[in-house]
């Protein structure tokens, strides 16, 4: 699969990868071609057409890592808002992440950059991506030599990649600006599009897509788009419209028709965590399922499209280990005794206080908790009737895939607990030997002064990866993720996933019990102990926090249920009912109200609660806020002030919010107007 993408671009010699990926612009309205070349002669070959479609390709990659620093990840920020998490980074000072409610809004909040948010560049990546995906459309038709199959075939995939773009696009920022042309010149009169307009236009282009993309099995290279990614993204887009049938009617082909199956048992590389010494994983298609390796060995029938990562000079690290796991080398964490100021160190293989048995960041890498998961996820969801299930390998504890705080040990030699695992609260009173009467810890103190980015579990199984360039030194005290010459590819699909949007599609639909069973399928795979003889909404997100952890766009794809709850009528697992003129557009920090995906984040997350105390070592408080109105984030301001001659649509509680702004309600009127020009 590297091949592939090198090949590809290099063999070409008509696209410069440095323009590019360089000089990104914040706004819509600079629509230059793909390349610095002149397009006509760039795009006159089907090499042209070939190489701009790997450049395509590859973006999916770069919308995922981007070119971030190591403190945080894109990924995490369309989780930072949702029921699985927050930002962690406690000692960030006034940059910290804790109150969306004062601090999201047009101007501001959106540039958290490396240790903050990627709101931003998410926004201009994806804008890029349509550029390049329309710039393959824009040129096609006058490529010569090409037959009507090769030529659609080409359509289909650049409309998938315009379509995922928009996809998430619009779930993150609502009513858009349809963009479908590369425009010779500035275009400053655009008007947004309603997301209904929208979500209707990607299931025309995904229609065509699926008639014209070839299967997987007929591609000679991995990471191409196939039929089968199309199927999967336009299931979403039926599920959005309220095509409910349509939407499990294409499930059931793809799950049926197309040669995938899930994962059963263990296959292809056996990579262990680090160091076996001090975490032992035993093998489990669960875990064999997220190595970088594995993700397109051919024996992996579940991959439906991989998003390649091996990472060169041409490929992007993931930091995952170091940006989602806590920080536990952290002098907040203190051991039963107070005995060492740091009593869980990282130390590299060359130095003295090094034990094999006890090297935790070679095995779980050094975390700094920037993104932290929230309660639901850590507790919540994995219990049932009182009873914790770590026999689900997703949550599991022996097999290796999962690991709770108390699961590490003290690996200072200046701790009296050296080895022992970590505990949360001191179990006995120790006297201070040198001031009688007082006392080192008290029975019952919290040795953790900073629980909110030092102590929560973690998803082993999802976030480590081999950290190959960190592996190589001796003297390696950062290991992190995905490095050079680490193998980090990821899933953009997969086929678990077609089975919860199956269930979806059923709930919808008023059959629960149908909808339950497809839930099972994908329990049944994870050995979950319970399985359901009736499906809630709710049910159907917790699935696909505990099989899509880290894949999913979480805050989009809660944005989509919230919408698909709405125009369903259905209601959720509290019994709430949402109105579709009204599920998007309320604002408050009350619990009452607001759409599905605020509800979910006021019941499941830390989020505007009163009955719990937000506070740090140093007593300082936090909000940890969120309106009803971020469920979309703002259109940035620089944006609709470049639009100088039409207004286009601010979300629904942002300044600058006018219900009178004129949109399109279809994507046919707003494909016309563009060729208008200004």
């Amino acid at each position: 699969m590297k091949t592939y993408i090198k090949n590809i671009i290099k063999g070409t010699a008509l696209l410069s990868i440095a323009s590019v990926f360089t000089g990104c612009s914040d706004s819509f309205l600079e629509q230059d071609p793909l390349s610095f070349y002149e397009p006509k002669a760039t795009y006159s070959t089907e090499s042209g057409l070939r190489a701009a479609l790997a450049i395509c390709d590859r973006h999916l990659q770069y919308l995922v890592i981007m070119d971030q620093n190591t403190n945080n990840i894109a990924m995490s920020s369309v989780y930072l808002m949702t029921d699985l998490g927050t930002y962690g980074k406690s000692d960030a000072g006034t940059g910290f992440l804790d109150d969306w409610d004062s601090r999201l809004t047009p101007t501001s909040g959106m540039n958290g950059g490396g240790d903050g948010n990627y709101m931003m560049k998410i926004y201009d990546e994806e804008w890029n991506g349509i550029k390049y995906a329309n710039t393959v459309l824009n040129y096609i038709d006058a490529v010569e030599g090409l037959d009507d199959k090769t030529r659609d075939a080409y359509k289909g995939r650049a409309y998938f990649h315009r379509a995922i773009r928009y996809y998430h696009m619009s779930l993150l920022f609502g009513n858009l600006p349809l963009i479908t042309k590369i425009i010779s010149v500035p275009k400053q009169n655009y008007r947004s599009s309603s997301m209904d307009a929208i979500f209707k236009m990607l299931v025309h282009d995904l229609e065509f897509a699926v008639q014209h993309v070839p299967a997987k099995k007929d591609l000679e290279m991995v990471g191409m788009v196939n039929q089968e990614a199309c199927m999967q993204l336009l299931i979403k887009c039926y599920l959005a419209i309220g095509e409910y049938k349509k939407a499990e009617d294409m499930a059931t082909d793809l799950i049926n028709n197309h040669g995938l199956a899930l994962m059963q048992a263990p296959f292809g590389q056996d990579i262990k965590a680090g160091e076996p010494k001090t975490w032992n994983v035993q093998r489990n298609v669960m875990w064999d399922l997220f190595r970088g390796e594995n993700v397109v060995n051919s024996a992996n029938t579940e991959m439906i499209m991989p998003i390649l990562n091996f990472n060169d000079q041409n490929f992007g690290g993931w930091k995952v280990m170091r940006a989602t796991g806590p920080f536990w080398n952290s002098g907040s964490i203190k051991d039963p005794s107070n005995s060492a100021g740091t009593p869980v160190q990282n130390y590299a293989r060359n130095n003295g206080n090094y034990n094999a048995q006890l090297d935790w960041v070679r095995t779980i890498g050094r975390g700094i908790g920037t993104f932290r998961t929230s309660w639901w996820f850590n507790k919540g969801m994995w219990s049932y009737d009182g009873t914790v299930d770590y026999q689900d390998l997703r949550h599991n504890r022996s097999m290796g895939n999962w690991i709770e705080m108390e699961d590490l040990k003290y690996n200072n030699p200046a701790s009296k607990h050296y080895g022992e695992n970590l505990t949360l609260y001191a179990p006995k009173d120790v006297p201070n030997p040198d001031k009688p009467g007082e006392y080192l810890v008290k029975k019952g103190d919290l040795l953790c002064s900073d629980t909110i980015r030092s102590w929560y579990p973690f998803m082993l199984y999802k976030n480590y990866f081999l950290d190959a360039e960190a592996e190589q030194n001796p003297g390696a005290t950062q290991f992190n993720g995905v490095s050079k010459g680490t193998n980090g590819n990821l899933y953009l699909f997969r086929l678990a996933e077609t089975y919860l949007l199956r269930a979806e599609a059923k709930f919808y639909q008023g059959r629960a019990g149908e909808a339950a069973q497809d839930l099972n399928i994908v329990r049944r795979r994870a050995n979950a102990a319970k399985m359901l003889s009736t499906a809630t909404i709710g049910d159907i997100c917790d699935e696909r926090a505990r099989e899509l952890f880290f894949e999913e766009w979480r805050q989009p794809e809660l944005t989509r249920i919230s919408w698909c709850l709405a125009r369903s009528g259905r209601p959720d697992e509290w019994g709430n009912t949402y109105d579709l003129n009204t599920w998007n557009k309320q604002e408050g920090t009350d619990r009452t109200g607001g759409s599905y995906w605020y509800q979910r984040c006021i019941h499941y997350n830390i989020y505007n609660r009163t009955d719990v105390e937000h506070t740090y070592s140093n007593n300082r408080a936090f909000n940890f806020k969120l309106n009803k109105r971020n469920l979309f984030w703002p259109v940035p301001n620089g944006t609709i002030t470049a639009n100088n001659k039409e207004k286009l649509m601010q979300n629904y509680g942002y300044d600058g919010y006018d219900a009178s702004v004129q949109m399109w309600d279809n994507w046919e009127d707003a494909v016309a107007d563009e060729l208008r020009g200004s």
